[in-house]
């Protein structure tokens, strides 16, 4: 049956085991974060020794797979296979290994929980296997978040370790570190690490244990281009510049368009009360005065225009049309076109 990242894991902390979990997709946190809990919390250290087996895929096939998953376990209830990067098991999209795991998945061992890390890569589902798998099984799909959902995610995430956080703070965590959710889970467990108790996380405590600064960052870049602040953009862009490898432009771009592309959409809304258009761009209510503040500095066809020119300057930093011109360079002409 598919079910979701967060609902395997409630029946597991629960200690309600499956027979067979396949799990699958681009976003592989999800896949380690199951995997992980499975492999640490199913068996006692001493029961683990005997009872849990854990392979790659590009050292099985499917037939070794199978023949673990069929032992029974030893002075212990259950037995854990776990097939690490299942995607490599030789046979896995071959008609002989699939057949093997469709008769296996239609009678499994019910002291065996076998469990499939399956990443970058899903199986079709109109093939007997995904099928079975999606009916019998224990299936989870993980996608990777647009970047409209990476602010929730992290708000979540954060609250879920019982921490307030401003909304500041989660935007810096997601302008600057993008939808990688393993990496966004590790910065904020390094962040949160340093305090005994639950305190309201803001955009000085992000810039003093992430690294990232409070002041010359996308957010704030953002936040002067809705202003046309010339002077703080130009500011930012030279931090970027001398800081190239913290600051890359790729990701810059990606959330400058993000932002002409919502205010185009604002401007183009019937209703543009602030609910509304918390709605319609997906937003944070607490951002959507920046979008009302910036219709009033921009006419759609300046947006438009902003647009076409953020698309230019992304071809450019992929070398298309770019002899010799930095990334640096690329950016700061962008930002000026943006302003004029």
């Amino acid at each position: 049956m598919a079910v979701t990242p967060e609902s395997v894991l409630k029946d597991l902390k629960s200690k309600k085991y499956a027979p067979v979990y396949f799990l699958q997709g681009d976003e592989t946190y999800y896949i380690d974060l199951i995997s992980d809990y499975i492999e640490d919390h199913v068996l006692t250290e001493s029961e683990k020794g005997f009872n849990q087996t854990i392979l790659y895929g590009r050292d099985v096939a499917m037939n070794a797979v199978l023949t673990n998953a069929r032992r029974f376990p030893m002075m212990s209830e259950k037995q854990v296979v776990i097939v690490k990067e299942a995607q490599a098991v030789s046979d896995i999209n071959k008609e002989a290994g699939q057949k093997l795991l469709v008769d296996y998945i239609q009678n499994p061992v019910p002291s065996t929980i076998l469990v499939f890390c399956h990443k970058n890569k899903t199986l079709d589902k109109r093939k007997a296997l995904g099928k079975l798998i999606e009916k019998h099984a224990v299936a989870v799909t993980t996608k990777k978040l647009y970047d409209n959902q990476v602010p929730a995610w992290v708000e979540n995430y954060i609250k879920s370790k019982g921490f307030g956080v401003s909304p500041k703070a989660v935007q810096m965590l997601a302008d600057s570190i993008g939808n990688d959710l393993e990496r966004l889970a590790n910065e904020v467990d390094k962040m949160l690490i340093n305090f005994k108790e639950k305190v309201q996380i803001d955009e000085g405590i992000v810039q003093r244990y992430v690294g990232i600064s409070k002041d010359y960052n996308v957010f704030e870049l953002q936040k002067a281009l809705m202003t046309k602040d010339v002077i703080k953009a130009n500011k930012i862009v030279n931090y970027f510049e001398a800081n190239s490898k913290k600051n890359p432009i790729i990701p810059i771009v990606a959330i400058l368009f993000s932002f002409y592309s919502k205010l185009l959409m604002a401007f183009h809304a019937k209703d543009k009360s602030e609910r509304n258009l918390a709605s319609v761009l997906k937003v944070s209510p607490y951002f959507v005065k920046d979008y009302i503040y910036a219709m009033k500095n921009y006419s759609p066809m300046q947006v438009v225009n902003n647009i076409h020119h953020i698309r230019q300057a992304d071809l450019k930093s992929k070398g298309v049309d770019n002899i010799s011109a930095t990334d640096g360079q690329i950016l700061k002409e962008l930002v000026f076109k943006l302003l004029h």
